[in-house]
């Protein structure tokens, strides 16, 4: 079945044929075979992402004293310098004592 010549030329119509034959050869498997490899991509992303999220939470946790250990450090240091100073005092109540048992 041809279409009317005078309406339609059968140049034309081979031409649109032939073009229709490879966009349903080529160019819709191609498409399919590029979607797949993007969703492919798309849901190894999403795996990935998942993966850092866990352990971006894990480093979270594992982190979240570093503030208390800094507290800690102040704190070390101040307790050092009253040491320190009844560390003299108790050097001066040594020499004091060891002065009278002499």
């Amino acid at each position: 079945m041809t279409p009317d010549n005078a309406m339609f030329p059968t140049a034309v119509f081979i031409v649109w044929i032939i073009g229709l034959a490879v966009t349903l050869l080529v160019f819709v498997p191609l498409s399919v075979v590029l979607l797949h490899r993007l969703w492919q991509a798309a849901r190894s992303i999403q795996l990935y992402a998942r993966e850092a999220l866990t352990a971006a939470g894990g480093i979270a946790s594992h982190t979240a004293q570093i503030g208390a250990l800094d507290a800690t450090i102040s704190t070390a240091g101040s307790i050092l310098s009253v040491a320190s100073s009844i560390d003299q005092k108790l050097g001066a109540v040594a020499s004091v004592l060891a002065r009278r048992a002499s």
